[in-house]
């Protein structure tokens, strides 16, 4: 059986230190907890503007989850692991709401899809 392939989007402003944290910290989470099975397409906004506002991206850094869970989008720089792990599935306690983590849907908490 082949594992499951994880692919992430991950747009980010430049060298800014928040961008430059989501890298590294999305990165460290790959190489830990999907290593061998991530992809990661990195796209810098000051240089693909029109791309990310045809993606509906309006803040970065922005994490979108391609597969195996499509249209996650997290928003930050990805330093709250557990519940990071948690949105894209991987996390051991099950996944549940986390205050000041949202999803796409302005004002409602990340929830497990019904």
């Amino acid at each position: 059986m082949t594992p499951e392939m994880f692919t992430f989007r991950l747009y980010i402003s430049g060298n800014l230190p928040n961008s430059l944290q989501a890298i590294a910290n999305l990165t460290a989470i790959c190489e830990t907890h999907l290593a061998g099975q991530h992809e990661i397409e990195i796209v810098d906004v000051f240089l693909d503007p029109k791309r990310a506002l045809a993606e509906s991206i309006f803040m970065t850094p922005t994490l979108v989850s391609l597969s195996p869970f499509p249209g996650r989008k997290i928003v930050g720089n990805l330093s709250q692991t557990e519940p990071i792990l948690q949105i894209l599935g991987l996390g051991s306690a099950g996944r549940r709401d986390f205050p000041g983590l949202k999803d796409r849907h302005a004002g409602q908490q990340l929830r497990q899809p019904v």
